[in-house]
This record gives structure tokens, sequence and C-alpha cells, in this order.
């Protein structure tokens, strides 16, 4: 939100007030306490009739510090619940700044006359709140607002936000933190979260439920700008060595994303949207899988599962469906789960809304009644995730399809929450909840699956989501188009999820609108099966290999096979997500921040620490690509590349090949091709790429058992030591 006309004018609407100077404060035992009159004090009787900003300053962990401004007091808190870790604080009151640290992380406040922070991290100043940049902005029209402004140099770049389909890179973009049904093509996002990281290896997350504004380097080009409607602003400035630290401590506090199940990382099928299916239908598209041996590892009901109109009864459809538990087993009896749609709202046709309504479990208006409209089903309601019983309720229901054999659950909507004449249960102020709802969502559910089904056996495939919700995984794209530049739209949500505290992540292969073409269908397969999770899901059309002919029926087949014999190296990535809160799908410069030509790079990623995916998102097969310094190995093309510099590179590839590489010094565990779960540290063939000089140890973790493989360079003589693995073979790529 811009308060400014340009660099030196006020808008009209609007009448700022300035934390202008430090003119008291006080120390405690682990946290700081400043007061910034809105004017100058020259003398007592200025002391009169102003406002004041009490600022405190706090650390809910090793170098994070906290900050939150207050003018009034409110009667909701708005922060997301913070994981708080006890930290070893040192306040110093010097005699011109008080110095705040914590970790390697300090905050310095001038007693000058102009209020400021200043964030160091070891020493090296970060970024800084500077003078007037902290601001209580009145508006004509009775609203107020909080803001702060932290600065940014010339050559930083702002990356997070959540899910974001604009350009990678944030700088020259205002955002707006709400929830959305959105699609995947417009500024618009299902999944907002205030939290940006930046090139020079800080974060900061604005703690709040609410509409938060960001102004990045847009409206002042040299500061990122947030502020939120309200008597008070609270955000926390992260910071470390690296990138990589900066996002460990942010799901520190915001909470790490939960181990998903080894059987979820295989593809998924769907029955799609709008098309007809039935019982049949089903077990014919599941069967041709098994036939064409194309391997696969959910199918998937959609909306239809259920009767037009009656989203959500909870009902099967008995006309098409009138066996599920029957059909359910089948599925199951064929090797394979199942994941059946819902989302949190209740269409008036549907037979449990009289029950919800009596029983007060539905959302309300002021005047008493049930808060209804029209769009998504008719007349339909909002489940009331902030009251206990009503949530039991709705676990009750699903624990019932549990009951029946269902194994996941698509969580689809929780965006269109209203704030305006509505009534929680908890009396909250709907503007608080309408991130949040997504959150509380999703939380039922998915500790509803961890209840019935054990740890690490839970899964949910998420639309919406806001801060923490990466503990609930997956999440996937939302509404695509099945065109090439949709491609690359949904990959940039992806990396900037993935910047924001999310490890894994998922999109529509082939786009969900719309028909699509064969080159399409191919390329968008190479993509979705090499993202932490992958899924054929479309509006009108059946997403079967075959229905897009037998080239496209072979690309499925060989990545399907491609990603279950990664296995061993992508399920260890996702217990390092899953321990520490790094990315499992990583941008680039996430992973090679000291490489400035990787900084912009938004159209190539890393799947762990290992393996760089190239999609490829344009007829014809033509594609650029950036490849670090070192060396590299295509493994579909067994092409190798030497590369003194980063280097550019562009090739033209075949329907069933594109850049899939890894870097030197990197050790890549193959095992079976023909399913994803299976016994990683049997069987399986170890390859080593051009180890470094000396001795190097790769670990690879799971949840039952550890694999250790020791390698070492003596002048070309590689020796290669495996430690948890039996009937293996080890293959080493080396030029000597």
């Amino acid at each position: 939100m811009k308060f400014t006309d340009g660099y030196w004018l006020i808008r009209d609407e609007f009448e700022m007030h300035y934390s202008e100077q430090l003119r008291d404060y006080t120390i405690l035992d682990d946290s700081l306490v400043l007061y910034a009159p809105f004017k100058k004090i020259t003398h007592k009787g200025t002391t009169l009739n102003i406002g004041m900003s009490m600022i405190t300053i706090d650390s809910p962990a090793d170098d994070a510090i906290r900050v939150r401004m207050k003018h009034f007091e409110e009667l909701f808190d708005p922060r997301y619940e913070i994981k708080e870790n006890k930290t070893n604080v040192n306040i110093q009151d010097n005699k011109n700044e008080i110095v705040f640290k914590t970790g390697l992380s300090e905050v310095r406040i001038a007693k000058g006359e102009n209020f400021n922070l200043k964030f160091f991290y070891d020493g090296e100043l970060k970024t800084e709140s500077l003078y007037r940049s902290q601001s209580y902005i009145k508006e004509k029209n009775g609203k107020n607002y909080y803001r702060d402004q932290l600065s940014i140099a010339p050559d930083e770049l702002i990356y997070g936000l959540g899910e974001r389909f604009t350009p990678f890179v944030k700088n020259g973009q205002v955002v707006d933190i709400w929830n959305e049904d959105s699609g995947a093509s417009s500024e618009q996002t299902y999944i907002n979260i205030p939290f940006y990281i930046s090139n020079k290896s800080y974060g900061v997350l604005v703690n709040d439920k609410r509409k938060v504004s960001f102004e990045v380097a847009s409206e002042d080009v040299a500061k990122v700008q947030f502020s939120v409607e309200g008597e008070s602003l609270e955000y926390c400035v992260i910071l470390g060595d690296t990138m990589k630290e900066t996002l460990q401590t942010y799901t520190d506090l915001t909470g790490k994303p939960s181990l998903p199940p080894a059987w979820s990382f295989g593809l998924w099928m769907s029955t799609s949207f709008c098309t007809d299916y039935q019982e049949s239908t089903v077990l014919k598209y599941i069967d041709q899988m098994i036939e064409k041996e194309i391997p696969f590892e959910v199918f998937h009901f959609d909306c239809f599962w259920m009767k037009e109109f009656e989203w959500m009864s909870f009902e099967w459809d008995s006309q098409v469906f009138p066996d599920p538990e029957g059909l359910i087993k089948k599925i199951h009896d064929r090797g394979k789960k199942v994941c059946v749609w819902i989302n949190p709202y209740i269409g008036r046709k549907a037979k449990v809304f009289n029950e919800l309504n009596e029983k007060g479990y539905l959302l309300k208006k002021q005047d008493g009644n049930v808060w209804q409209w029209d769009m998504w089903q008719s007349g339909m309601g909002i489940l009331d995730f902030t009251n206990p019983d009503a949530v039991k309720w709705y676990q009750d229901k699903l624990s019932e399809l549990i009951d029946i054999g269902v194994d996941s659950f698509k969580t689809d909507f929780g965006e269109r929450i209203p704030t305006e004449d509505v009534i929680y249960n908890n009396e909250v102020d709907p503007i608080h909840m309408h991130n949040y709802y997504s959150y509380l969502y999703n939380k039922a559910v998915f500790e509803l699956l961890e209840e019935r089904l054990g740890e690490n056996e839970a899964l949910v495939f998420a639309r919406s989501g806001a801060v923490g919700s990466q503990e609930f995984p997956v999440h996937w794209g939302g509404d695509n188009l099945s065109e090439f530049t949709s491609m690359i739209d949904s990959l940039r949500g992806g990396l900037s999820l993935m910047m924001s505290g999310f490890s894994y992540w998922s999109h529509d292969i082939g786009g969900f609108e719309d028909n699509t073409t064969e080159e399409i269908y191919q390329r968008w397969t190479q993509f979705g099966l090499l993202s932490t999770h992958s899924r054929y899901h479309a509006n009108i059309e059946y997403r079967m290999p075959w229905l897009y002919g037998e080239k496209s029926e072979e690309v499925t087949r060989k990545f399907a096979s491609l990603k279950n014999t990664l296995m061993p190296y992508l399920y260890s990535s996702a217990v390092e997500s899953s321990v520490y809160g790094i990315p499992m799908m990583r941008p680039m410069v996430l992973e090679f921040q000291d490489d400035l030509g990787t900084h912009y790079l938004d159209k190539q990623y890393m799947i762990g620490d290992s393996l760089l995916v190239v999609p490829i998102f344009k007829e014809g097969g033509n594609v650029d690509y950036y490849l670090p310094k070192g060396k590299w190995y295509n493994i579909l093309t067994n092409k190798q590349y030497d590369n003194s510099v980063g280097v550019w590179i562009n090739e033209t590839y075949n329907y069933n090949q594109m850049p899939l590489l890894v870097r030197e010094n990197s050790v890549i565990i193959h095992g079976k091709q023909d399913e994803t779960c299976y016994s990683y540290n049997e069987d399986v063939v170890v390859h080593v790429y051009n180890p470094h000089e000396g001795y190097q140890e790769h670990i690879f973790k799971y949840p039952e058992f550890d694999i250790k493989i020791e390698v070492t360079n003596l002048d070309g003589e590689i020796l290669v030591n495996c430690t948890g693995l039996s009937n293996y073979e080890v293959i080493i790529y080396n030029d000597k």
C-alpha cells in the first residue's frame, strides 16, 4: 500500500506520524522496551497531546530479532503462533547507543535525535530501519496503519512472500498478503506468506494474520516497505551466514515441513474435474496403466464422487459408485492408494447442511443467520474451524471415509473466506481469519490422518495455506493453463513458495484448464515427474498418457520409472528437508548463493543438493540454461560438461530427453524402476560422480535406517566404502 506521492510528498488522504526519537527505554532480562514519540521533545510542554510508539525488542530464537511496535491496545492478537526457543540475549547500554545481541546478530539503537534501528550479523550491517521509516499513519476515512521500511542495497534481491506466479525476484513488485481463489496466472495467489528472504542472507517475517501490504523496492526503490491496518506491527529479522541458515531458523520458528510418506512421491492419476466417470471407468484406466507398465501410486477421485450440488455431503454418488468400499478394495488390491477431493464448504442441497446449521457449526452473519452465497455451490455455508465441536464433526465424517480405505484427502479451496457481516465461534475479528482459515482447515485434516494412519503416513494435497502450513504437506499450484507460459508461471510460484518455508510442491501436469497438446503434455510430464510430487489432473480432459499418443505414453513410462529409480536419493532429501527446513526443491540461488549468475534464475532448479532440473518450456525442444562452474553429468544422455566458470548452454532435445544433470562430488543411489516404495538399502546401484580430492562422507537418512557412503580420492585412485547397504554395485564417473 502506497502512502506517498513520489519521494517528497504524502498523499492527501494520509497523515504521517513518525517515530521521531528515542525518548526513554527500559532494559529487562531478555527484552528491551523503547519509547519513541511522534514528535521531537524540546521541552515539557511538547510531551502533551501527541502519540507515541512503544517498541519491544526481543529474540524468539538465536539470530532472530523481533520488533513489535504498538500505539493503542487491540482486542485481538493478530500474530501467528511462534515456536520460541530459549536464547542467550545480551543488552549493552552504551553512551551513544543501545545494543541488543542474540547469537551473532545484533540491533543497534542510536540515542541521538533521529530514531533508527540497524541490524548486524557478525559485525556486518545487513539492513536498517532508517529515520522516519517507522510510521503510524492516519487515513481521513478513519482507518489507521502501521508501517516500517527496511533498506536494501543496490545489488540486493528479494524472494519469497509465498506462492507467487509473478517474476521470481520480487524487486519492483507490490504484494498484498491475502489469499484468493485466483488461478495460477495472476498476481493473486492461494498461499500468501508475509516472509521474504534476501540474497544478503537475512529474512523478514511480518508476523500478522491481517492483510500485510508489501512495497518491494516499489514505493521507495531503496527499501522494502510493509504495512498493516491497525494499532500494532510486529516483524522478526532473521539473520544467518547463508540463505539456507536463514530458512532453517525461519522454519524453527514457524514449523518444520512434515515428512510425507514415500508412496506419495510416485505418480498420481486423477479422474479430473468435469469428466464423466464411474466404477468401470476408474478400474479401466487403472488396469490400462498397469497393463502398459506405467508406474503410478495413487488414484484420485475429484469432486464428482459426490452428487452435483451436494459438495460436501460426504456421501458417494450411489448411481455411479454403488459400492465405494468395494471399489477402494479393488484399487488397493492392485497396489494403489486412494485420494478423494474435499473442501470446507457445505452446499445447501447436501443432507448435512441442516444438521450443521442447527448445531451452529457454520459461519454466521451478525443477524444470527448462517452465512451463505452461491459461489461454487448453491446456497453454500462455510464450516467454522474455530469451533472445536465443528472440527470434531468434520473429522468424524472424514474418518468414515478412512474406515472404507481412503488414504489421503485433496484439501481444495479455503481461500474464499468472508470478512464482512460474519461471526466466528471464537468471536475473533474476521480479518484475522481470512488467511488463517486455510491453516486451521488443513491442520484439522492432517492431524486426523496422522492420528488414524500414523506418523509419516499423513498427507494432504492442499491448495491454500498460511504461515506454518508447511507442517501439513503437500501443496499444489492451483488452476493453471494448458500452455507453455503457464508451466513457467507454475514453476515461479513453486520456487517462491520454497523460499517461504515450504519444501514439497506439485502442479497439474499438462495444465488444468482446456485441452493440451501432445508436446505440452510430454514436456510437462518431464517437469512434473521431476518435481517433488507429481499429479496428472485437468478440468475437462482425462490426462491418461495414451490419449496423447504413443510418444506421450513412452515419456510417462520413462520418467515415472526414472523417479522411482531415484527414490533412494529423493526420499533421503525429503528427510533432510523435514529435519532442517531446507526445501527439497531448491531455487538455484539457494544452492549456489556465491554464484551471482544464479540469482535471477527461475526456469531451472535443484532437487536436493545434487540434481539440476531444466524443464523445456517451448515447442521444438530448444532450451537455454545456466551451469555453475565445475563438472556436470547429464544422467539421461551421458553427456559431460567441465566448466571453469559458470556458463550458459543452448541445446535441443528430442521429446523424451531434457537437461537433468548431476554436479560433481555427488553420490546418487539408484533403485527399482517399477515402484516407489521398496528397500532403499538393498539391490541398488551407487553412482559416484567425480569425487573431489581427499575424503568425503555422504549420509542418506531414512526414518528406519541410515546409509553412509565414504569416498576417498587420492591422486585419482578412488575407494568407495558403503555402510548400511546389501547387494549393491558401485559405478564411478571420473576422467582418470
